[in-house]
């Protein structure tokens, strides 16, 4: 273990603008948004900032009532809340790896709890996966975001991207899911065998299956998810 004087900490550790990009990494776990006007991100995910910002909370009209009703039904936990000004405000979410994505007016769906931050360009849809409501419990939604500028989603450790063909269709575990390509619309599978062998808590019992052309991200790890109260 390699032991560093205060001066090397300091000098190691500060805050670099490398990039004159609205959104930079400054770690593989540390996003910096160098704010001016607005951005969204998923609420609570402020681990610091400087400057002029206004932190508010994703209002009621702002989230349409399509989407007030989906997230009435599904108790989806996931918030966004509206970084406004200007500044740095650094973001975070529990240590998880942030990919920096940017769209040309593309649309890619992500699992409701990687979406860490997106830039004002971007429109934002909660998609519910009704038929496997009620089957196991949180990851039953995702975002869809289309539109152009720059997404930070997130992942436990590397993700994984595999080719969907329609010759060769994709299985995932949802909870190990984190994105996927705007043209795929994902079917819910169940395997009686495994859920059998587990008993009907299993994740691996419910399978999502990605056919067609395109792609999906996985995590090697199976997020659990908790609904708010709220």
């Amino acid at each position: 273990m390699t032991i560093k004087n205060l001066n090397e900490f300091l000098e190691s550790s500060k805050q670099k603008d490398l990039s004159p990009d609205a959104f930079e990494l400054e770690s593989s776990h540390l996003l910096e948004v160098k704010l001016n006007g607005r951005v969204w991100a998923k609420s609570g995910s402020m681990v610091a900032y400087r400057g002029g910002v206004k932190f508010v909370r994703q209002g009621l009209m702002e989230q349409g009532f399509t989407n007030l009703l989906k997230k009435a039904i599904s108790g989806e936990g996931t918030q966004l809340m509206k970084m406004e000004g200007q500044g740095r405000v650094y973001v975070a979410d529990a240590g998880k790896k942030i990919t920096l994505l940017r769209l040309n007016g593309e649309s890619i769906f992500v699992n409701g709890n990687d979406v860490l931050a997106f830039e004002d360009g971007i429109a934002s849809d909660i998609k519910m996966m009704r038929k496997v409501a009620g089957m196991m419990s949180g990851g039953l939604f995702n975002i869809k975001l289309s539109g152009s500028g720059v997404v930070a989603i997130t992942s436990h450790y590397e993700p994984l991207t595999l080719a969907v063909t329609p010759d060769q269709p994709v299985f995932t575990d949802p909870n190990a899911t984190v994105a996927w390509s705007g043209g795929l619309s994902p079917d819910i599978v169940t395997d009686i065998s495994l859920g059998t062998l587990f008993g009907r808590g299993s994740g691996e019992s419910i399978q999502l299956k990605f056919s067609g052309n395109g792609w999906v991200v996985v995590q090697p790890y199976e997020e659990v998810y908790f609904q708010s109260g709220e």
